[in-house]
């Protein structure tokens, strides 16, 4: 079944919501050209050490693993002929690249909403269905 889960950086993905208004078809999932301000949004204030720390930063992070994580990370990275540390690098790399575009894609359809470009309920099942049909006529 496909999902949220499944999209990837750079894939077209449709931006649906369910409620009544216009209708809105695929878009590009390209990062919007200004952020949208959302004051209804609010983030933690910095404050005078966030940005003590921020200047004192040395490129070095140390993190704790359960001993069953760690075991998995170094039986992975030797599948692979690397070293932990660059297969820990990679995926904190991901995670983040990922979440920048899951963030842009949120705002993107806040967006959408707010211009009340959203799908029926109806709309949004039978578009569901067709990218599930599609998907399994690929496997």
């Amino acid at each position: 079944m496909w999902g949220a889960k499944d999209a990837q950086p750079g894939m077209a993905v449709p931006q649906v919501g369910c409620a009544q208004g216009r209708r809105s078809g695929l878009n590009s999932v390209a990062p919007p050209a200004l952020w949208i301000e959302r004051p209804e949004i609010k983030l933690p204030r910095r404050n005078r050490f966030d940005r003590g720390v921020a200047r004192a930063y040395t490129g070095a992070m140390e993190i704790e693993l359960s001993p069953e994580l760690q075991a998995k990370l170094e039986r992975i990275a030797s599948q692979q002929g690397r070293d932990s540390k660059s297969l820990v690098h990679e995926a904190v790399e991901r995670l983040v690249v990922y979440d920048e575009w899951f963030l842009r894609q949120v705002e993107i359809g806040l967006a959408q909403a707010d211009r009340g470009e959203l799908l029926e309920d109806h709309e949004v099942a039978a578009r569901m269905e067709n990218l599930i049909t599609r998907k399994q006529r690929q496997d």
